[in-house]
């Protein structure tokens, strides 16, 4: 196991987590494969995207693995009138994380962020730990209340 910056960061923080490794199949980075390969429900492994508005700039948003994201529920949440989402290209260069290992912890700038709704539902809920194959388990309110997430639905359906 690697220990990654994300570990690092919450471990300082005296945030309790667990990890969960997985195998990595490169032609598929899916969450939901991340989700099926540790034998969890999809519902509680949480992807992190990247958006940008054009008043407020990158605003991050955690969603269920099966999930997509309603953009107008975004802009919404971000106070924005349209929210996009950032060219994969941009995703290292602004974060600090490659596509398939983008964690809400620990990118290089604090941005906004935002947890679906649905993660209060559990008690402990995965995200990435800043690799890829590398999985966080971590209670979700104590994983908003660290990065200043905010908790809005902001999935279609």
């Amino acid at each position: 196991m690697t220990i990654t910056n994300a570990m690092r960061l919450l471990k300082q923080a005296g945030i309790p987590f667990e990890t969960s490794e997985y195998e990595v199949d490169e032609s598929d980075l899916s969450g939901v494969h991340a989700a099926e390969s540790l034998g969890v429900d999809p519902d509680c492994v949480f992807k992190t995207l990247v958006a940008r508005g054009e008043k407020h700039g990158p605003h991050v948003f955690c969603i269920p693995v099966a999930q997509e994201l309603d953009l107008k529920k975004c802009a919404a949440a971000a106070g924005e009138k349209k929210i996009e989402m950032i060219h994969v290209k941009e995703l290292l260069p602004l974060t600090g994380y490659i596509r398939g290992g983008c964690s809400p912890i620990g990118m290089k700038k604090k941005f906004p962020t935002t947890l679906d709704e649905t993660a209060i539902l559990f008690d402990k809920i995965y995200v990435s730990a800043g690799v890829r194959g590398e999985q966080i388990i971590v209670n979700p309110e104590a994983l908003a209340a660290y990065i200043g997430a905010d908790f809005v639905d902001v999935t279609k359906g």
